[in-house]
């Protein structure tokens, strides 16, 4: 794992906490060094502080995708506002953490990362819920299509119509559970359980987030809404 935060206090004793789990921990204390180590020794991910001097953790962030490296990143922002999390998201981030953060958090994101890599890295796909015939997504080897939406698993590509959408890690497999569940509504606990391994409970904007932004990337002129959400509930992907 290599670490990159510029406070001290905050670096040793997130290094400290994160070795005692068991992490093989790389601490660093800005982004130009933690440019060369990931260059130098690929880590399994990384967790980055946004506000770093000199090349932030965006920067790094979007250093490392424009690479095409896609080690999982989890970024560290004191940043609180919608359009802050969005930006890191926006650099190619897969799960980011507020400070100041319960470090129980910062693992349990760091489980759901590195379990979803491991998925993946032996090809494998989530198990489908179970969908009514009459919404039930159309489903080929390695590929997903509903409401004018299509998804290759295996490439990890999406197209709404014609137009392919650039979607992180989190965003695809986010949308991919909401096509293979078209027309059902997905409380908030089975989606982070589903996404995450975790649920973080009520007053977590995490999710929101996240569906916030796939919306603005679903969005097309003229063209339905179509993800939806059922207030007090979750969210459905449909075609109104």
């Amino acid at each position: 794992m290599l670490l990159a935060e510029d406070d001290r206090a905050i670096r040793h004793a997130l290094e400290r906490a994160l070795t005692l789990e068991g992490y093989e921990v790389t601490a660093v204390a800005d982004g130009v060094e933690a440019l060369a180590q990931a260059h130098r020794t690929p880590p399994d991910v990384l967790v980055l502080d946004v506000m770093m001097p000199g090349i932030d953790g965006l920067q790094v962030c979007r250093v490392l995708r424009a690479e095409g490296d896609r080690t999982p990143i989890l970024m560290l922002t004191a940043l609180v506002e919608t359009v802050d999390r969005i930006a890191g998201l926006d650099a190619g981030a897969d799960d980011y953490v507020v400070k100041p953060f319960d470090v129980e958090e910062v693992f349990a994101r760091l489980r759901a990362l590195l379990r979803r890599t491991g998925d993946r890295a032996v090809g494998a796909t989530p198990a489908p819920a179970p969908e009514p015939a009459a919404a039930a997504a159309k489903d080929t080897p390695g590929q997903v299509a509903a409401a004018g939406i299509r998804m290759d698993v295996q490439a990890r590509r999406a197209w709404r119509g014609q137009r392919e959408m650039e979607l992180t890690r989190t965003e695809f497999e986010l949308l991919e559970l909401l096509v293979r569940n078209t027309g059902i509504v997905l409380d908030h606990a089975t989606i982070y359980d589903r996404i995450w391994g975790y649920d973080f409970g009520p007053g977590s904007k995490n999710l929101a987030v996240y569906v916030g932004y796939l919306r603005r990337k679903l969005d097309q002129p003229g063209a339905p809404a179509l993800i939806h959400t059922v207030r007090g509930v979750g969210y459905v992907l449909r075609e109104d």
